[in-house]
């Protein structure tokens, strides 16, 4: 089963036959990887416990560590990134009084197990 091509905070997308964008292999895991993170828990009717809820972070006095754990077990339960080689994890911006939080990634592509990089952004840049 395909995944519909949509990126976090942006339109749906038309494909090239007219019908809606269809996301395959290593782009429909990064939108899996950043919708499960940006989703504020208990956010998704049909599963309550999903969710990372960057967002939450946005505004508050947040240690880059707490960040990185809630990143880190949300990778775990995301069925799309393997687990036999452990994603990396950064935060590298936390600024809480400018209501920005910024977690880079690395995981191994499901597909080909090369690594891909991913910045997950929550909040508005300085």
């Amino acid at each position: 089963m395909f995944d519909i091509f949509h990126e976090w905070g942006c339109d749906l997308s038309v494909g090239s036959s007219g019908d809606l964008a269809l996301a395959f292999g290593s782009d429909a895991v990064s939108q899996r990887v950043v919708r499960r993170l940006l989703t504020n828990p208990r956010g998704y009717v049909w599963n309550l416990d999903y969710g990372g809820g960057l967002a939450h972070f946005v505004g508050t006095p947040a240690a880059s560590s707490n960040v990185e754990a809630v990143v880190n077990a949300q990778l775990a339960m995301e069925s799309a990134i393997p687990q036999d080689i452990a994603p990396r994890v950064s935060v590298s911006v936390v600024n809480a009084a400018d209501g920005y939080v910024v977690a880079d990634i690395i995981y191994a592509d499901p597909f080909s197990a090369q690594p891909v990089a991913l910045s997950v952004t929550a909040g508005r840049p300085a």
